[in-house]
């Protein structure tokens, strides 16, 4: 059985229902074959886009849960700067959001902004959610960024809600990117590329040193 994601049922079926529509119609006009067949497609591509796979972490020898930060994305890694990983989501990766840490929604912020692809420096001016997830000791910052396709956000959490580790969050339609900011003393562990998968893949973890938010790491 399928899991979908929070708030799709209705375009699975809206879709569905039309094919239906255009399926009892092919008896007055042939052509309405054709669109049948075209709903049908867009009724399976909406049952795998909003797919909501269960995920169990990778485990990190050595290192405890807390001290492992979980991506918050499906997608690839399109760069690793200024003590942020940026997540690029293609059409068909998952597009549920995970937290990477257990922790209380310290804040939400919604931001309006353009619909520029997520892949480019421009986006920073897109729309965009960010949600600060607060630990025991540090805050984790995850940026919902919404892409050319992409024209909504939905949020899973509130400010006050607890997530645990690899908890839903929230998710983006249609191709987009999330950025995760680091806390002070975290390292990545990816590199520009990486293929990483929400709630499983552990993208950085917390190390003896006091962090290099400012440093770039190779691409």
């Amino acid at each position: 059985m399928i899991k979908l994601a929070e708030g799709s049922i209705g375009w699975i079926i809206s879709a569905a229902f039309c094919a239906l529509v255009s399926s009892l119609l092919i008896s007055i006009d042939e052509r309405m074959l054709t669109v049948a067949y075209g709903f049908i497609l867009l009724t399976i591509f909406f049952i795998g886009f909003f797919r909501d796979p269960h995920r169990t972490p990778d485990p990190h020898p050595g290192v405890t849960d807390d001290c492992a930060l979980l991506a918050p994305a499906d997608g690839r890694v399109m760069a690793i700067r200024n003590g942020s990983v940026q997540i690029f989501m293609n059409f068909h990766d998952v597009h549920v959001n995970r937290a990477p840490v257990s922790g209380r929604i310290k804040a939400t912020r919604y931001t309006k902004g353009s619909h520029i692809p997520a892949f480019t420096k421009d986006s920073l001016r897109n729309e965009r959610n960010e949600i600060i997830i607060e630990n025991d000791g540090f805050d984790c910052m995850v940026t919902q960024i919404a892409g050319t396709i992409t024209r909504r956000i939905v949020p899973y959490v509130t400010e006050g809600d607890f997530v645990h580790r690899g908890g839903r969050v929230g998710m983006i339609r249609f191709g987009s990117r999330v950025d995760m900011t680091l806390p002070p003393g975290f390292e990545p562990v990816v590199r520009k590329g990486d293929k990483v998968r929400a709630g499983k893949t552990v993208i950085a973890i917390k190390t003896s040193g006091t962090g290099s938010d400012e440093r770039e790491h190779p691409e």
